[in-house]
């Protein structure tokens, strides 16, 4: 079965799900989050610094999809409309003023000493890899390392990232311009 049937599929499945929804059913929500927490939770930290920050924004998304299931009307993939509320809960939380807090876990981290026990050869190499791209994306502007993460690890096209952002399809493509040649150098010299 090819790319554009599973996608097509998969867009069916949703469609029954937010029905079910509508209807009082929150074992089909509970499917919806099951499925999109970990991309939600993923935009959420190319916004904002703070992890916990990011799991309470992707949780408050939720909430707000939830509420406001009503309103979707299925001209857009649900993904898309979920992913366009997670970056505008991101965006406005970081914008909130914040107080400086230290949390228990950073000074955990600091006196902890980690005692390392290498895994396999071909893991690690994996993992080295794996560990290499997410310090390069890390290290590029927020909104670009939105987008690059929006087109290569959730295949969103660039019309749904422009939904997403509200940035300009012109502007997308030329943020995923610019992160490509970024990356390409930080890959280069980190590897």
């Amino acid at each position: 079965m090819g790319t554009r049937a599973m996608k097509c599929m998969k867009n069916q499945d949703d469609r029954i799900h937010i029905e079910n929804v509508k209807q009082g059913n929150l074992a089909s929500y509970t499917y919806l989050v099951d499925k999109y927490k970990n991309m939600a939770f993923t935009i959420a930290k190319k916004i904002l610094p703070n992890a916990q920050d990011a799991e309470d924004v992707a949780q408050e998304s939720f909430v707000k999809a939830y509420m406001q299931i009503g309103s979707f009307e299925g001209k857009s993939k649900f993904s898309t409309w979920l992913y366009t509320i997670v970056y505008r809960t991101a965006v406005s939380k970081l914008q909130q003023p914040r107080l400086a807090l230290q949390s228990i876990d950073d000074e955990f981290e600091e006196n902890y000493h980690y005692v390392y026990s290498p895994p396999p050869f071909e893991a690690l190499q994996a993992r080295e890899r794996e560990q290499f791209v997410k310090d390069a994306i890390n290290r590029l502007p927020k909104i670009e390392a939105l987008v690059i993460t929006l087109y290569y690890l959730n295949d969103s096209s660039i019309e749904e990232i422009e939904q997403i952002t509200g940035l300009t399809n012109s502007n997308v493509k030329i943020k995923l311009f610019r992160a490509r040649k970024v990356l390409g150098k930080e890959l280069q010299f980190l590897l």
